[in-house]
């Protein structure tokens, strides 16, 4: 995985997500950012969708996955830079529920 998707500063970090998050890219970013989680303090989560053309049913289960961890270590996330295409998966998949969308 590029390395360079994760940027950490201070205790926020983003990620920004690959044009395609398909199975391997989501289970690619779901290993990397736990390694992340689990070893810097992180108070907020950054998906940033800005280079995002497709996400499938594996990308929704890696976000609300790593949600899911944050928000149990007190931290918040955020989604920015989705497409119209990419918001309609994250609200048939329930995202928007969870974590509410965030206006551009």
């Amino acid at each position: 995985m590029n390395r360079q998707i994760f940027h950490k500063e201070g205790a926020t970090l983003r990620i920004m997500l690959p044009r395609e998050v398909d199975h391997h890219a989501a289970e690619e970013i779901r290993s990397a950012a736990d390694h992340i989680l689990e070893t810097e303090l992180i108070g907020q989560l950054i998906f940033d969708f800005s280079g995002t053309e497709f996400m499938d049913s594996s990308g929704i289960g890696m976000i609300l996955g790593r949600y899911k961890r944050v928000r149990f270590m007190g931290g918040a996330v955020r989604l920015t830079g989705v497409s119209e295409r990419v918001g309609r998966l994250l609200a048939m998949g329930g995202v928007y529920q969870m974590i509410g969308k965030e206006e551009e």
